[in-house]
This record gives structure tokens, C-alpha cells and sequence, in this order.
């Protein structure tokens, strides 16, 4: 199949062909994203008005809509400018009147001639003790009632285009629809009770109650499967096709890592141990290794990563890891350094720092394999960095590094494992929506000597209690983060605020005690602040979120967060994750405005419950919606048309469970089913699975 599927053809002319829809209205629906009658038909209706026959208006409570058959009376015309028309009308039991503003009389007495009986459907009010319908909906004669649905469905509309023009088109859109064949594992079809694809389009656009217009009616479910159906299958391509790329067999029998676990004070978690295994596995095989560590603040993510090196350089390779910021590679260097050491392999970090014959040297050394482990930033990628045998690449933090970057990376070496770390837990429904391409390992324990981080909440009220509090923890030796508050998302009203508090802490605690980071500070200046604070020399440190990944200060045991209701709620679990790391017992105090909004109090009341990222990011999914928990623009997360990802996560597992089965099969899709996916990937517009597909 080169091109579009003759079948689809209809779904995917041109909008000016349907019933009702001239080049003017074509225009408005194009604005709004609707270009073809198949994007018509998946614009489904949002809500729905009851307009099944009353024999009169008497037992309405208004305001209501109302359809009921009535005798037209007297007209009664505007009695000045800008008065209405209205029009007297009896049903079976009463009298009522509809009113028409800027109407033209003589088309009134035409649609409405005294005596007739019409068919009348609006919305029932009171005006002045009498009832009236404004501007009626619907005016039939009694033989044309079967133009009124029982049940009406409200579609979203966009400037210059009526429900009824929407109404009219759909209607047409649906007489063309293809016969398609089924695309959907048979048996989970009849598990779930859903409708065939012809029968689920044309129901979705007839509901008759508010029930059929829930995400859970079996023929919503059905289509919303299909959406992410084919964004699985696209993601299962892409996966199927990196696991076709020959990569380097590193096998070891784990001598190297034996050393670092003698040399821990504890053993790993289970997590860890589970994660280490899946990674030498893939690392053993004969192609690329593309897999995603995802652990919360605290699990351990490093030392599984440090496993997975010491893979490479033991199966006679080497491995690199690569680090956001200079701050967090020079953090991964000092937390590696010991580890190294125990197992006797060289590490070293390169970094833009490095400058003249020590970077020469450096590179020289990592060209003839001298150096094991390469810790650095991006410096790594540039011209003239060359390996010797470059077996993995570890990624920290997923979203700091284009994939142009990573192919970048991939060029060092012949085709090196890939191990990508993230930090930020993901709810389930998104990591298969964002990650589905890849295989994911979770670490979902945390390791011990790990102490829980008290939380508590505190009002704006209280702010001098909070500092006596910083002023006696400072005495004793201790370190605090303070992170100023998010200022209507502009970083220039985030640093006053934080230049602000800063000069009010250091009146406070004293000079040289308090350090000062925002994102407008030039490179150099945020290192050495950060670095006097990692040192010990400034003892709180005022911040903007700029702290938020990464930063490892085990002497830190205080984090306050100003206006936290301000913040996400993974934010703050990321912020808070910055304390807790050393022997000391520690805090995190929320410092909120009151009054608290009900979904300010509940996330305040959730961090307090609970230290557990995957819970966290359960409960901000359903606060806040999927587009906004990962940021939608840079997150690569498909935007469905039907699929609600909130609240029909469990089919984005299903689908990928079926979309990486049916490829297992059929790797070509060139079965009766396959061909089927074809159509549906053609239908959803998942160009890229289609490419994927033809170089197969």
C-alpha cells in the first residue's frame, strides 16, 4: 500500500462538498482544525438537549427546554424600536407567548400564520409573570417533527459556524462513510462490548442520554481505543524498528560490579537489582539497547546507571555519562568517584571548563581507551571527542536533550546502547504515551538510610516563626534551600522576588550566611553561588526553581517553599526530593497565602500524605490534565481528538499491550489484520508509522 487507501477518500475531501458548508464556513471550521469530513466526524458533540414531546409547557420549571405542539394566536408587532415582536401560542393546557428581537414581520406571519399548528422547541423562561421561549430553536410544521432528534447533540462550535450547519454537515459526513475492515484483536473487542467502527461513528453522533456522551459509553471507548491504538502501533514501529538496529554485544559475568557492592554500606533494592538485569540483558543482545530508568527523587537511578557502565567497560568497551548542567555532571562525578575507585576503572569528566593541554590530554586519553568512564555536558559531543570503543550512552534527564543530540551521540560509537534517566515520575497512561517507543524500567523503591522528609504547612502569617526556625537550624550546623515563589511566569518578577527575600534573610541571619540563585544570573555566577553553598560556605540559599533537578547537598536538610501553592504539585515533589539526603532529620515547610483555593489545599494536602512520586503524579494527572502535567508542546505528547487520556488511562496499556502483539505477529502488517491497522493508521494520519512500515 504506497498511498492513501481508496476507501478513505471521502473522509478526506474537500469540506465545501458537504450539505451546508460554503467556502466562508469551510474557512471558520479549517480555523478551527476541522479541514476534512473525517476530522467532522471525530468533533464529537459535548453535550446534548432533551427535546422529546411534551404535551404542554405547564409542569416546566424554567429555565428549560422545552418541545411541545402548539396552535399559533394573534401576533403582537413591536410597539417601538428595538421592543420585540412577540407572537401568542396555546399548547394543550396554557397559553404562552414566543419572542422575536430585529424581526421582519412578514417573514413571522409566514413561518407563523395564525391558526396553524406548529411544532416548537426552546428554551421555556419567565419575563413579567408570563412564560416565553426567545428565539425558538426549532418552529416546525407537526409533519416535518421528525427534524427534531429526541435527544440533540451540542457540538463545540467556532465562530461563524450554528449547530445547525454542524448538525447538517455531520448528517452528510456520516452517509459517506467507508465499510472498513476490523482492526481491533477480536476477542478484546467482545471482551469490552464495543461496537463495530461504522456503528461506534454514527452512535457517537446520535446519543440518546447524557450517559452516551460519557468518555466510558462503549462507543466512545471504542473510537478513543482507536486513537491511541495508532499511536501505539506508531510507537511499536518505531521501537520494533530501533530493536532491528545492530548494535555491540556487551556481555560480563558483573566482576566489576561485585567490587562497588562489596564496598556499599548496603545492599541495592529489589527495584535496582530488577533494573540492572533488565539492562545487562539488552546489553547482551545483539541489537541496541533503548531503555528509559525512571525513578523518583531518591531511588537509586545513579547507581543502577554506574551498573550498566561498569557492563561496558568490563565487556571491554566504554561508557559515557551525560549531564544536564556543569553542576549535576560535576555531582555525578564526586558521587561516582568512590564507586570507581572500588571497582578500579578510570573516570573522568569533561565539561566546557576545560580548556588547553588538560583537555588535550584528556581526549587523547579517551581515544586510546585509557579512560573507562567519560562523566560530562554536552561538551561531549563536539568535534574532535572521539572513543576509543563507545558501548553506552547514559541520558540524564530525558527532556534537557533534543533527539538530534542523541543522534549526535550516537555517531561516537558503533551504534552504542542508549540508558535515559528521568527523575520526574510519569503517571502510567503518559510514560506509554510519551516513552511508548522505548522499554521502561521503574524504580519504585527507595533505598535504605533514605529518611522520610517531614512536611508541614504554614501560613504566610507565620513567616517569622519559619526563619527563627532557619536561624536556630543554622546555628546547629544545618543548611536550607528557600525557594521564592512563581510570579505570574515571568522570570524578571521571579528574580525581584528572590532579590527581595534575599536581602530580608540576610538582615535576618547575618552576612555571607545567605547565597542567591534565579534563572537571569549568567552561567558562571549560578555555578559559584551553587558551589558556595555546596561547599558549606553560605548556609541558605534563596532560588528560584532553578534547584529543582539534580542539586545534591547531603548537609541540606530544610526546604521552605514560599507561595507553594503557586508551584505544580510534581514540582514540589521535585523540590522537596532536594532534602532528605543525609543523616540529619529533615523539613519541608509549605508556606502558603491563605485562603487556599479547594485544589491549592488539596495538592498542599497530598505532598504531606504521601512521599511517593507515582502516587504524586497519579493525583496531579487528575487535577490538572495531561497536556499541562508534562507541558504538551514539549512533552511529544500526541493531542487526541477523542481519546481523554485522564480518564481512560487503562487503554493506553491495552494498546500498547495489543499494538506490540499484533507487530509480533505480523511484523509487515501484511495479514488480514494488519492490512486493517494500515487503514486505521491512514485514517488517524500517523504519517511517520506509515514511512516506519515501508522501509520495514
Amino acid at each position: 500500500m504506497t498511498g492513501r487507501p481508496e476507501a478513505l477518500f471521502p473522509l478526506f475531501a474537500d469540506l465545501t462538498g458537504l450539505d451546508g458548508i460554503g467556502p466562508k464556513t469551510a474557512q471558520a471550521l479549517i480555523g478551527a482544525g476541522i479541514e476534512t469530513p473525517g476530522d467532522l466526524l471525530f468533533t464529537l458533540p459535548h453535550s446534548g438537549v432533551d427535546r422529546r414531546r411534551l404535551e404542554t409547557i405547564k409542569g416546566v420549571v424554567p429555565p428549560a427546554v422545552a418541545t411541545v405542539e402548539v396552535t399559533v394566536g394573534r401576533h403582537i408587532p413591536a410597539r417601538a424600536k428595538g421592543r420585540p415582536y412577540r407572537v401568542e401560542v396555546t399548547d394543550a393546557a396554557m397559553t404562552f407567548q414566543l419572542v422575536f428581537f430585529h424581526a421582519r414581520e412578514d417573514w413571522l406571519k409566514k413561518q407563523l400564520p395564525q391558526g396553524a399548528k406548529r411544532l416548537i422547541s426552546g428554551k421555556v423562561e419567565i419575563f413579567d409573570g408570563v412564560a416565553q421561549i426567545v428565539h425558538p430553536d426549532h418552529m416546525l410544521p407537526p409533519e416535518e417533527a421528525g427534524e427534531i432528534p429526541a435527544y440533540e447533540p451540542v457540538y463545540p462550535l467556532t465562530a461563524g459556524v450554528t449547530q445547525r450547519v454542524m448538525t447538517r454537515a455531520v448528517r452528510d459526513a456520516l452517509d459517506r462513510l467507508p465499510d472498513l475492515a476490523e482492526w481491533i484483536d477480536p476477542a478484546l473487542k467482545a471482551r469490552e462490548g464495543w461496537p463495530d467502527w461504522g456503528d461506534a461513528v454514527r452512535s457517537v453522533h446520535a446519543p440518546e442520554r447524557d450517559g452516551d456522551l460519557s468518555p466510558h459509553a462503549p462507543a466512545r471507548q471504542r473510537l478513543a481505543y482507536d486513537e491511541i491504538f495508532a499511536h501505539q502501533l506508531t510507537l511499536a514501529l518505531a521501537r520494533a524498528k530501533a530493536r532491528r538496529q545492530k548494535g555491540v554485544v556487551s556481555k560480563c559475568a558483573g566482576r566489576l560490579q561485585a567490587k562497588v557492592l562489596d564496598a556499599l554500606p548496603y545492599g541495592p533494592t529489589e527495584a535496582q537489582t530488577r533494573a540492572v538485569g533488565e539492562i545487562m540483558t539488552d546489553m547482551a543482545s545483539p541489537f541496541r539497547m533503548n531503555r528509559l530508568l525512571q525513578g523518583d527523587v531518591g531511588s537509586g537511578k545513579t547507581l543502577v546507571a554506574f551498573m550498566a557502565l561498569l557492563t561496558a567497560v568490563e565487556a571491554g568497551g566504554q561508557g559515557v555519562m551525560m549531564a544536564p548542567t556543569e553542576i549535576l555532571a560535576r555531582q555525578h562525578l564526586e558521587s561516582l568517584q568512590p564507586l570507581a575507585e572500588a571497582a578500579g576503572v578510570v573516570l573522568e569528566i569533561l565539561t566546557g571548563r576545560d580548556k588547553g593541554t588538560e583537555r588535550t590530554a584528556k581526549l587523547a586519553a579517551l581515544e586510546k581507551g585509557d579512560i573507562a568512564i567519560l562523566v560530562g555536558t554536552h561538551a561531549v559531543f563536539q568535534k574532535g571527542v572521539a572513543f576509543a570503543d563507545l558501548r553506552l550512552a547514559v541520558i540524564d534527564e530525558q527532556h534537557r536533550f533534543g533527539v538530534a543530540q542523541r543522534m549526535e551521540l550516537g555517531a561516537k560509537g558503533r551504534a552504542p546502547d542508549v540508558l535515559v534517566m528521568t527523575a520526574t515520575p510519569i503517571p502510567r497512561s503518559l510514560s506509554l504515551a510519551q516513552y511508548g517507543h522505548m522499554d521502561v524500567s521503574i524504580l519504585d523503591e527507595k533505598p535504605p538510610g533514605r529518611k522520610p522528609v517531614k512536611t508541614a504547612l504554614v501560613s504566610t502569617g507565620r513567616m517569622e516563626e519559619v526563619i527563627d526556625h532557619l536561624r536556630r537550624a543554622i546555628a546547629e550546623g544545618r543548611q536550607a534551600y528557600w525557594v521564592c515563589p512563581l510570579v505570574e511566569e515571568s522570570e524578571v518578577m521571579d528574580m525581584t522576588a528572590a532579590e527581595e527575600r534575599f536581602k530580608r534573610l540576610r538582615a535576618a541571619l547575618g552576612e555571607g550566611v545567605v547565597g542567591l540563585v534565579h534563572g537571569q544570573l549568567p552561567t558562571a555566577e549560578k555555578d559559584a553561588a551553587m558551589a558556595r553553598f555546596v561547599e558549606g560556605d553560605t548556609r541558605v540559599l534563596v532560588a528560584t526553581t532553578v534547584i529543582e533537578v539534580g542539586v545534591n547537598v547531603p548537609n541540606a536538610s530544610i526546604m521552605v517553599i514560599e507561595r507553594a501553592e503557586s508551584f505544580g504539585l510534581a514540582q514540589l515533589h521535585q523540590l522537596r526530593g532536594r532534602v532528605g539526603r543525609g543523616d540529619a532529620e529533615s523539613t519541608c515547610l509549605l508556606v502558603y497565602q491563605a485562603p487556599l483555593s479547594e485544589s491549592g489545599r488539596r495538592r498542599l494536602e497530598i505532598l504531606r500524605e504521601t512521599e511517593d512520586g507515582f502516587r504524586i503524579a497519579e493525583e496531579d494527572l487528575a487535577m490538572r490534565g495531561a497536556g499541562d502535567v508534562i507541558g504538551t508542546a514539549q512533552s511529544g505528547l500526541p493531542r487526541f481528538r477523542i481519546a481523554d487520556l485522564e480518564r481512560q488511562a487503562g487503554l493506553m496499556a491495552m494498546a500498547q499491550t495489543d499494538a506490540r502483539a499484533l507487530l509480533g505477529e505480523d511484523v509487515a502488517l501484511e495479514g488480514k489484520r494488519g492490512e486493517a491497522a494500515r487503514v486505521l493508521l491512514w485514517l488517524m494520519r500517523q504519517d511517520k508509522a506509515i514511512r516506519l512500515i515501508s522501509v520495514a
